[in-house]
């Protein structure tokens, strides 16, 4: 793994990101539109070293506000810091994003080289870091993320998960003192977000680097030390996941949901919020349990069924919505980089007649 001892200071006094009133509108496109504050007042502070998640269902703020941490977008109103330097102030720009990297959800966004090593390289290249230097960081960003093998690969000869971990390797080959994760595991399959989650939370328990990560999957945001919600682009609630996981209603009430062993204990009338299954199964069942979880059992000849919980019977069934027979599929067939990723699957799934 990359060390990052030598550049993370002792924390101090000074934030990694301070936001102070800040407001962001969107240019309106024409005298036809009125432009509308994405962000509206946000007052928030980051330390150095923290591992903060932000959750909010679309169109909260979440994304605007991740870019407004590394100088991609610049308050309206307001202020934003980053290690104490202003956004707003052209000639911190540099050191802005040399501080704080950028992970974004589509990493052909950021692919921009015809090999893996050299786009991991470019960060690096461009901050005028020595060759021999950007080199150990290559390997070593690559290792980190498990792509060592495919160090020579054409990016484009690659799978989705496998780009978006190429392009985490290129964030922490800049050696940075904090990251911004946009949604990094949207793309990723469990094992692929398994393992991008357990590298960035060592980068963040090993190294003292800040991060901060933007998702839709409560079972992410419950590793963070800190969780923000964000609504109409404000912050709505702001604590530790099991301060926050607790309030389950006001959860919903801003279409958002909680882990599902959470959401479990919850129905359950467990007297304090679990976040794991392993708190969940030392937790002693509570005896007086009126409300069964599921109505009715379900069997294996009543898989079938609508949302009110009536049986559909075979001869309901319209013909298939989809059916696969077969199916195959490799990556970079025929190279030194074939893969398989599907071998003969078979799959019908019909298309039911749903009754109220």
């Amino acid at each position: 793994m990359i060390d990052y001892s030598s550049k993370i200071s002792k924390i101090s006094e000074v934030p990694m990101i301070k936001t102070q009133s800040l407001t962001f509108e969107y240019a309106a496109f024409d005298e036809t539109e009125s432009s509308f504050p994405v962000l509206n007042g946000i007052d928030i502070s980051i330390e150095k070293g923290d591992f903060v998640a932000i959750v909010g269902h679309n169109g909260s703020g979440k994304s605007t506000l991740a870019r407004h941490m590394n100088a991609l977008l610049t308050p309206t109103v307001g202020s934003l810091w980053v290690n104490g330097k202003d956004t707003k102030d052209p000639a911190n720009l540099w050191e802005i994003r040399r501080t704080t990297g950028m992970l974004f959800q589509n990493p052909d966004n950021q692919i921009v080289a015809t090999t893996v090593e050299e786009d991991v390289a470019f960060g690096p290249e461009n901050l005028g870091v020595p060759s021999e230097e950007i080199r150990r960081r290559v390997n070593e960003a690559l290792k980190d993320v498990n792509m060592k093998e495919y160090n020579t690969a054409p990016p484009h000869h690659l799978s989705g998960g496998q780009k978006q971990r190429v392009a985490i390797a290129g964030v922490l080959a800049m050696a940075p003192d904090c990251i911004v994760l946009d949604e990094p595991t949207a793309m990723l399959d469990p094992a692929g977000r398994r393992e991008v989650l357990e590298t960035v939370m060592r980068l963040n328990k090993e190294s003292g680097i800040t991060v901060i990560i933007i998702t839709h999957f409560m079972e992410e945001a419950a590793l963070a030390k800190r969780i923000l919600v964000m609504d109409s682009g404000k912050i709505a609630m702001d604590g530790t996941p099991r301060e926050v996981f607790a309030r389950v209603e006001e959860m919903q009430q801003l279409g958002l949901g909680v882990p599902q062993v959470t959401a479990l204990a919850h129905r359950l009338k467990f007297t304090h919020p679990v976040l794991t299954v392993e708190e969940f199964l030392s937790y002693p069942i509570c005896a007086s349990l009126t409300e069964p979880i599921l109505a009715e059992p379900i069997s294996g000849a009543a898989l079938e069924y609508n949302w009110n919980k009536t049986p559909i019977s075979n001869d309901q069934l319209t013909p298939f919505a989809v059916e696969l027979r077969n199916l195959t599929h490799t990556y970079s067939p025929n190279s030194i980089f074939e893969k398989s990723a599907i071998t003969n699957v078979n799959l019908k799934i019909h298309l039911a007649k749903w009754y109220p």
